[in-house]
């Protein structure tokens, strides 16, 4: 008997007829002799219409009581779903985050898993229940409930694979697999039968919106493996694993894109030691996260620093920046949200050259001018404008022939 873990997200439980559908998927599962425990996001655009709710009353929400509001959404979901597995005559059990065991930081709308207590979890499925917990969401040893941020629920579900020792964390989705880029934009791009965690961790880290990084990282960690599918088709889905062959190794793998960038450009900044410190430490605390650092040379002792955050993130960064920027003695903050990120990613760009003159020249070639360069030993991202992304996008999956890609 395997243990597995599934995990559907809010377009294959946006309404009732969907829901009774993943019924149906898990009830096949369980009567293949499994135990399953399963986990919900909830219903469709449900967790938008909760934070449009909450600014109707007020400009600012609390960060707690917010929590609390958007955990029901993942409630609402398993509860349904534990009803009709009840209507087609299958045990289950709904179990929100804090009765799961999950407990996390108090960071609020975007906290950390610390450990997962899952002896509810274990008790249930042994009773022969099927499991249905609530994504998204926890509890701090404070017993305040936290929500651990967009695609929270993918990290719910392999952080309880991993906690329960899974043979396998089932992601579905409304997608079928993990692609050589969006199809939505590439026409011509493939879907992967099997990649690495961490050449998938850089294509969800910079853009990829099938997986949540944390997700991945998790999986790594505990070596669990993830399927990645449809719940709206049988096609076969892509592994994300740690056993990719050496020739799956020998290329760029992927193109990923992300539109949200945004710029911040400390202008005349003093070049002096502690001077990056004094800029970054307040955004640190503010839980910002910063991405792509450039510092030019300086001249006469002055440089420019920029450097990027989410454009969520770019009021609140350069209300925090701009006053320090004046205590240094620094003539400017500029910022720019119309920018977004282009990536290729792949094993085989280590100690291979030539990637990132192929990739410049195929961006050269449709004109498109690159504003910053980041990398990782399996990564090249640019920022560009944001209108040129659909045309980078294609332009690097030619360039690269992943068109061709016996993935």
């Amino acid at each position: 008997m395997a243990l597995i873990v599934q995990k559907y997200g809010g377009s294959s439980v946006a309404d009732a007829e969907r829901i009774k559908n993943v019924a149906r998927q898990v009830a096949e599962t369980k009567e293949k002799g499994n135990q399953v425990v399963v986990v919900v996001s909830a219903m469709g655009d449900t967790t938008d219409e909760l934070i449009k709710l909450a600014c109707q009353i007020s400009e600012q929400p609390g960060e707690r009581e917010l929590d609390v509001l958007l955990s029901t959404g993942e409630v609402i979901s398993s509860t349904l779903l534990a009803m009709a597995l009840g209507s087609l005559g299958y045990k289950a059990i709904s179990l929100s985050g804090v009765q799961a065991g999950i407990f996390t930081d108090a960071s609020y709308s975007r906290a950390r898993i610390l450990h997962v207590a899952p002896k509810r979890i274990v008790d249930e499925l042994d009773k022969g229940n099927i499991v249905i917990v609530a994504g998204f969401q926890g509890v701090t040893e404070g017993m305040d409930i936290t929500t651990l941020g967009r695609g929270g629920s993918d990290t719910t579900a392999v952080a309880l694979a991993a906690s329960l020792g899974a043979q396998v964390c089932q992601i579905y989705t409304d997608v079928d697999g993990v692609y050589t880029a969006d199809p939505h934009l590439v026409s011509e791009a493939c879907k992967m039968r099997e990649i690495g965690y961490e050449e998938m961790l850089e294509l969800a880290t910079y853009g990829a919106k099938v997986i949540h990084p944390r997700a991945v990282e998790l999986g790594e960690l505990y070596n669990i493996p993830i399927l990645v599918a449809s719940s709206f088709t049988d096609t076969p889905g892509t592994i994300i694993h740690g056993g990719i062959s050496m020739e799956v190794r020998s290329k760029v793998r992927g193109i990923a894109h992300d539109l949200d960038v945004a710029k911040i450009t400390v202008v005349g900044v003093p070049d002096q030691p502690g001077i990056a410190a004094a800029i970054f430490e307040p955004l640190a605390r503010a839980n910002i996260s910063v991405d792509s650092i450039v510092q030019n040379a300086s001249v006469n002792n002055i440089t420019d620093l920029t450097f990027t955050v989410a454009r969520s993130d770019l009021a609140k960064a350069l209300s925090l920046i701009e006053p320090m920027a004046k205590s240094i003695g620094a003539r400017e903050c500029l910022g720019d949200s119309t920018l977004a990120k282009v990536s290729i990613v792949g094993t085989g760009m280590q100690n291979t050259p030539g990637y990132a003159a192929r990739m410049f020249r195929a961006l050269y070639e449709q004109k498109i001018n690159i504003q910053l360069i980041t990398t990782s030993e399996i990564r090249i991202t640019c920022i560009i404008a944001e209108s040129r992304v659909e045309d980078a996008v294609r332009a690097l999956h030619r360039a690269f022939e992943l068109e061709k890609a016996q993935v």
